[in-house]
């Protein structure tokens, strides 16, 4: 090795935060970015599939149902702060091939635990589970409570018996993603009124923050869960490593104990040189990896928020006897078949029921990779990544199992609270990401003072949200 390739290594080294724990990252070529758009396209379909659950199906129709289309506009800026706290999150995946959250623990050893903490804490409470096996009682009867705990033993078997998770995780939520869609097109000509169509201008004219009667902690909620929200965009960088974006190509995929042979992940990742060759290598991933974002996750999103709230608007909003829960999908559904036909009520309560299961299968899948990331790079490095991965899999359907049983069955509480608690997460991970991309990465593949404006705004929103949300429930618990 030359004098100059290794000071060139050197530097590029140099400005990671090291411990015995986690020392520098090895230096290695950048891949060849892809040049077939959609045979890597998923990632953000994954974040669009998991994410299509409680803000579209639930949070966000519930408020269309009791106030009208005048927070739509809040799924907007929910979305593109996302989008760019999600790009900020794959820069350091693909530049390192590290997730950021090894990234934030370089500077300080728990911040992983602690994200791991709030993530088990929002994702704790089987919201997704309870909501899917509801509307599956509208279709079939039967009690929520023993279908919850099916659903949840299933996502166990579904996660632990595929050879290659991502892999069957992927194709789930491309499945869930087109019936959703289906529904979609369909409600768009069959079911939205010719006048719920012509007030979608209130959402800009009439915009407003309706805390009376819905609550701070409730519009939090649905902000905060427009999309993705909490964890889930943190394990956006599991997510593309498992697809081999960037740098995340040298780190083996998480793979089934019983189908597949496990494989354990470096606790540490990989850096390039900036050389000419690799930066033009780099801005054909970082093209790829925001288009990847903006018209899968964002757009698929946005759309499905739209048109469930128009659809909810449509068919039940003004109506003095909808219930303040879950139940008002059960009006909806009702009037849909009403309204409709009786086919058109059954698969919206089918897909909704499909789309529910299908997030809380995501759910468990990324909560799981999260802290199975933490525990490998801080704390039990010589375990097994996939060992500890589908431990932590049977530790949260076993303890939803029981939540569900001990009567915590009440969906749009959970839900509530898992999004409130993502919130505060938000906020504190948006300051850690400045710090991360400004800090540790060489200075042609840094953060701009762009996207550093965005995070600040995303810090200051989730801040604030977050502040406020807390002093509400404080004061709801003391009686005031």
């Amino acid at each position: 090795m030359t004098r100059q390739h290794k000071d060139v290594t050197t530097s590029v080294t140099s400005r990671f935060p090291t411990s015995s724990r986690l020392p520098a990252p090895e230096v290695r070529p950048l891949p060849e970015a892809p040049t077939s758009t959609w045979r890597i396209i998923g990632p953000g379909v994954i974040a669009a599939g998991v994410g299509l659950a409680s803000g579209e199906f639930i949070l966000f129709p519930y408020i269309a149902s009791q106030v009208g289309l005048v927070f739509v506009w809040a799924a907007l800026i929910g979305l593109a702060t996302q989008y760019f706290l999600n790009m900020e999150i794959e820069r350091y995946t693909l530049a390192t091939g590290e997730t950021a959250l090894t990234g934030f623990s370089r500077f300080w050893r728990h911040w992983g635990l602690v994200f791991a903490i709030l993530t088990v804490l929002a994702n704790l409470w089987p919201g997704w589970a309870t909501s899917s096996a509801t509307l599956v009682t509208y279709l079939w009867g039967g009690d929520v409570t023993w279908i919850a705990v099916g659903m949840l033993v299933a996502i166990g078997l579904i996660l632990t018996l595929a050879p290659v998770v991502y892999v069957a995780l992927e194709r789930a939520e491309m499945l869930k993603v087109a019936a959703v869609l289906v529904l979609l097109v369909v409600g768009a000509v069959v079911a939205i009124s010719a006048d719920a169509w012509a007030d979608v201008p209130q959402i800009v004219t009439n915009a407003s923050i309706p805390i009376d009667p819905l609550g701070l902690a409730f519009l939090m909620g649905a902000l905060a869960f427009a999309g993705a929200g909490g964890g889930q965009n943190l394990v956006q960088s599991n997510w593309i490593r498992d697809k081999g974006f960037g740098m995340g190509r040298y780190v083996p995929r998480i793979k089934s104990p019983v189908t597949g042979k496990p494989e354990a992940a470096p606790s540490t990742g990989f850096i390039f040189e900036p050389t000419d060759e690799h930066m033009s290598r780099w801005r054909g991933w970082w093209r790829f990896a925001n288009r990847e974002q903006l018209y899968t996750f964002v757009l698929i999103t946005f759309v499905s928020i739209l048109f469930t709230s128009l659809l909810a608007y449509s068919t039940v909003y003004g109506r003095a006897d909808l219930p303040k829960d879950i139940g008002f999908l059960a009006i909806e559904g009702q009037v849909l078949k009403d309204t409709v036909g009786a086919w058109f009520g059954t698969l919206f309560w089918l897909i909704g029921a499909l789309a529910l299961f299908a997030a809380a299968l995501g759910i468990v899948d990324y909560t799981s990779r999260l802290v199975a990331d933490v525990l490998k790079t801080a704390y039990v490095k010589q375990a097994k990544e996939s060992t500890l991965y589908f431990g932590v899999v049977w530790v949260l359907v076993l303890v939803g199992c029981v939540i569900v049983l001990a009567g915590f069955t009440q969906p749009l509480i959970l839900l509530v609270i898992s999004a409130c608690v993502g919130g505060l997460m938000m906020f504190i991970y948006s300051g850690l990401l400045i710090l991360l991309n400004r800090k540790v990465l060489p200075g042609p593949i840094r953060i701009g003072k762009g996207r550093m404006a965005v995070l600040g705004w995303s810090v200051a929103l989730f801040g604030v949200l977050s502040v406020l949300t807390i002093i509400e429930q404080t004061g709801k618990l003391l009686g005031d």
